[in-house]
C-alpha cells in the first residue's frame, strides 16, 4: 500500500513538473532518441545545477553551467563582438503564486508563444550580488545578470517556483541563439503554508489539476 502511495505521489509530482514547464517555458527531460543534433563545434551551454525539477529548502542557489566551444572573455565585456567569445546572461524569474484563470489557460494553449506567464525578476544587486551590481551598472537589472564566469549566486529568494534562462552573449551584450533553461522550487519552511489566492485567481502550481 505504501509503495502504491509513493508511486502515485511521484506520478503527481512529475505531472505537475510537466505542466509548469509548459506554462512557464521550462524544459522537460529530453528523450535521447529525439534530442536535436548539434553541429560539431557549435557553442553550447549546459546548466549543471540546479537540475531541472529540483526542490530545496535553502533560500539561496548556486547556479553552475558548462560552456563549450565558446570563450568567456572578461576583458572584452562591453566591447565589439568577436566570433566565438563573450559572456553569460543569467535571467531568474519567480513564477506567480496565483494567476488569472484566463491567462493560465492561454499559457497552456500556447506553450511556445507569448502566452507564457512571466514572473518577477531577481536580477538585482539585492539577490544576484556582484552580478546584480554589474547589471545595474550596464542597465540590464530586472532583465538579466551578466557573468564572465560559468556560475552565479542568488540569495534571499522567497519560497516558490523559479525559471532560470542562461544565454551565451556577445561581448556587446547581445544574446545569441545558444541558451538553456531550468526550473526549480524553493519549499516553504516546515509549518509554513502559502497564502490562499484571492477570489478569481487560482494557484499556478495546481494548474494541471484545475484545468484538466
Amino acid at each position: 500500500m505504501r509503495t502504491r502511495t509513493a508511486t502515485l505521489a511521484a506520478v503527481a509530482l512529475a505531472a505537475a513538473a510537466v505542466a509548469l514547464a509548459l506554462i512557464f517555458g521550462g524544459k522537460q527531460n529530453p528523450d535521447p532518441a529525439k534530442a536535436e543534433e548539434k553541429t560539431p563545434g557549435e557553442p553550447t551551454v549546459e546548466i549543471i545545477s540546479p537540475r531541472n525539477g529540483a526542490r530545496q529548502t535553502s533560500h539561496a542557489v548556486v547556479v553552475k553551467v558548462a560552456v563549450q566551444n565558446f570563450e568567456l572573455a572578461p576583458r572584452h565585456l562591453g566591447s565589439e563582438p568577436q566570433l566565438g567569445e563573450g559572456h553569460l546572461r543569467f535571467s531568474l524569474k519567480r513564477v506567480p503564486d496565483c494567476v488569472d484563470p484566463k491567462k493560465l489557460q492561454d499559457a497552456i494553449n500556447s506553450p511556445v508563444g507569448k502566452g507564457r506567464l512571466v514572473g518577477a525578476s531577481f536580477d538585482y544587486a539585492k539577490y544576484a550580488g556582484p552580478n546584480g551590481v554589474l547589471a545595474e551598472r550596464i542597465g540590464s537589472a530586472g532583465s538579466y545578470s551578466p557573468a564572465t564566469r560559468p556560475e552565479i549566486f542568488y540569495h534571499g529568494l522567497p519560497p516558490g517556483f523559479y525559471r532560470l534562462i542562461v544565454n551565451l552573449a556577445q561581448n556587446s551584450g547581445a544574446a545569441t541563439q545558444f541558451h538553456n533553461v531550468t526550473n526549480f522550487q524553493i519549499l516553504q519552511k516546515p509549518g509554513h503554508h502559502a497564502k490562499k489566492c484571492e477570489d478569481g485567481k487560482v494557484p499556478s502550481a495546481n494548474a494541471a489539476a484545475r484545468l484538466e
